[in-house]
Parts: structure tokens; C-alpha cells; sequence
């Protein structure tokens, strides 16, 4: 059963319409008005990067950014976001703790954010040795990336109770 509502539109619509040649691109573009309805054209694991990136950059403080470049990539590569799109802080507490526990990952993604640095300002980055101290001047040691990590990661997990 159809309201009057519904046969107003319809005659308004055969009346725009008597006058036009057919084009298969409007009706489908007609018909897939209505496909998006109510969903975003972006998908799903895009907004969950974009998300946990705009999350990086507004907690985690970092002067010179190469940290913060390092972790974007760790975010777009990781199959953890994909796996968790309607929670993503729960992937990020998973790639922090993973770095965290694994020294070998730790070292690896410590030597990425000195790399990363010394791309932003055209120098050579310091490279420090596990069990070596670091260089004087070198912004991302081993500890200050691990003090940073651990204290983001506890912001992570407080905005993931709440």
C-alpha cells in the first residue's frame, strides 16, 4: 500500500525524467545513491589507522617526530588493527606490548626511529648496541624510547577503559 506521499514523488520523478534520453550511468547512479546509505565511503580499516594515528599524535609527545613516524608505520602494517576495527586501542596495546617484551623487536624498532631521524634533519643517526650506553646525543636510546613507549601505553590503556 502506497501514501500519496509516494505517488507525488513518483509522478515528480517520471515528470523530470519524460523529457531525458536514457544514460546507463544514471540509473545506476540512481540506483547507487542509496548503496553508501547510512556507511562511510572510507573503510573500516582505514578510519581505524586514521584513528590510532590522530591517538599517537595527540598523546605521545615527541619533539622530533621520528618516534611518532616509526609508530604510524607499525600502525598502517600491523595485522593487529585489522583484527580489532571496533576496538583499535586494543591493537595499539598489543603492538606496544610487543615491543616491549621482545627485545629483539624493541632493538629493531629503536634503530628504525634513529634511521628516521637522521632522514628529518639529513644526519647521520646514532645507532646504539644493545648493552651499550648511548651516545650523548642521541635523542632515541634504548631507555628514553622504552620510558616513552611504557608511559604511552599506559595512556592507551586508560582511554581503553574508559
Amino acid at each position: 500500500m502506497t501514501s500519496d506521499k509516494d505517488d507525488r514523488d513518483l509522478a515528480i520523478q517520471r515528470d523530470i525524467l519524460s523529457g531525458r534520453k536514457f544514460s546507463l550511468a544514471e540509473a545506476i547512479g540512481r540506483e547507487g545513491g542509496s548503496f553508501l546509505k547510512g556507511e562511510s565511503p572510507v573503510p573500516r580499516l582505514a578510519q581505524a589507522i586514521a584513528k590510532l594515528q590522530m591517538f599517537v599524535k595527540q598523546n605521545l609527545s615527541d619533539s622530533s617526530g621520528a618516534l611518532q613516524a616509526v609508530l604510524y608505520v607499525a600502525i598502517e602494517t600491523d595485522s593487529r588493527v585489522s583484527q580489532s576495527l571496533d576496538s583499535p586501542l586494543v591493537a595499539l596495546d598489543k603492538i606496544l606490548s610487543s615491543l616491549l617484551e621482545n627485545e629483539n623487536l624493541f632493538y629493531e624498532f629503536v634503530n628504525r626511529v634513529d634511521r628516521k631521524w637522521g632522514q628529518i634533519y639529513g644526519e647521520r643517526p646514532y645507532f646504539q648496541q644493545p648493552g651499550q650506553p648511548p651516545h650523548p646525543e642521541d635523542e632515541y636510546s634504548h631507555e628514553s624510547v622504552r620510558s616513552q613507549l611504557v608511559e604511552f601505553l599506559k595512556i592507551v590503556r586508560l582511554h581503553q577503559d574508559a
